[in-house]
C-alpha cells in the first residue's frame, strides 16, 4: 500500500514543467549544432570541390557555435537572475517598510484566483505568519524553483547540446563521398533534426508529428538558403 501511495505521488509530482529549463536549452542548442554546422557545411560545399575547406569551415563553425551558445544562453540568463534578485530585495524592503499594504495585495491575489475576500485574507495572513517573503515571491513576483534561472546549468546543456549536435554533421564531411557530399549532409541533418524533434515533444509532452513538421521545415530552408549562398559565391569566384 505505501509503495503505491509513493508511485502515485511521483507519478503527480513528474510534470513536464519542471523540465523547461533544461529542455529548452537543450534542445535549442542540439538544434542549432545540427542546422548551423550542416548548413555551413553545405553552403561551402556548393562553393569549393575540395574537402579540406569544407571539413576546416565546419569544424570553425562547431567550435565558435558552442562557445557562442553557452556564453549567449550564461549571459541572458544571468540577466534574468539580476532582475530576479533585485525584484526579491525590493520585496523585502516593501515588507519592511509596509507590511500591511503588502498583506492586502497578497490577499487580493488569492481572491482573484477564486478565494473567497474572507477566506483570501485568512490565508495570506498564513503565509505571512510562516514565510512571508517566499509567499511574496511566488505568488506576487511569479518566480519558484521551476521558473528561477540558472545560468550555469542553461549554459552548460546548450553548448553541450550544440557540441554533440555539430559533430554530427562533422563526421559526414570527414567520411562522406565528395562529390555528393550537400546531399548526404541535408538528408543527415535532417535526419537528425526529426529524432530531435520527436524526442524533444515526447520530453516536453507535446505532438510529436507537429514538432517533426516544424523543425524539418525550418531546416530545410536554412540548408537550402545557405547552399544557394554557397553556389552563387562559387560561380562568381
Amino acid at each position: 500500500m505505501e509503495k503505491k501511495i509513493e508511485e502515485l505521488d511521483d507519478y503527480l509530482n513528474n510534470h513536464y514543467i519542471h523540465r523547461s529549463n533544461w529542455l529548452r536549452a537543450a534542445v535549442l542548442g542540439a538544434n542549432d549544432g545540427i542546422l548551423s554546422t550542416a548548413s555551413i557545411a553545405i553552403g561551402v560545399a556548393a562553393a569549393s570541390d575540395f574537402r579540406e575547406p569544407i571539413v576546416l569551415a565546419t569544424l570553425a563553425g562547431l567550435v565558435a557555435g558552442s562557445l557562442s551558445m553557452a556564453a549567449g544562453e550564461y549571459v541572458s540568463v544571468s540577466s534574468q537572475t539580476d532582475i530576479e534578485k533585485a525584484d526579491i530585495e525590493r520585496e523585502k524592503q516593501e515588507l519592511l517598510e509596509m507590511p500591511e499594504i503588502e498583506l492586502n495585495r497578497l490577499a487580493e491575489i488569492y481572491e482573484k484566483r477564486g478565494l473567497k475576500k474572507t477566506t483570501a485574507l485568512i490565508v495570506a495572513k498564513e503565509l505571512t505568519e510562516y514565510d512571508a517573503l517566499g509567499a511574496h515571491v511566488r505568488d506576487e513576483l511569479g518566480i519558484n524553483e521551476i521558473s528561477q534561472a540558472k545560468p550555469i546549468q542553461a549554459a552548460f546543456a546548450s553548448g553541450a547540446a550544440f557540441t554533440l549536435g555539430g559533430l554530427l554533421p562533422l563526421l559526414i564531411t570527414l567520411f562522406f563521398p565528395l562529390n555528393s557530399i550537400e546531399y548526404y549532409l541535408y538528408g543527415f541533418a535532417i535526419f537528425f533534426l526529426a529524432i530531435l524533434g520527436s524526442l524533444a515533444a515526447k520530453t516536453g509532452g507535446s505532438r510529436v508529428l507537429r514538432a517533426i513538421i516544424r523543425i524539418t521545415f525550418w531546416g530545410t530552408a536554412a540548408m537550402g538558403l545557405t547552399a544557394l549562398v554557397g553556389y552563387f559565391f562559387g560561380v562568381n569566384i
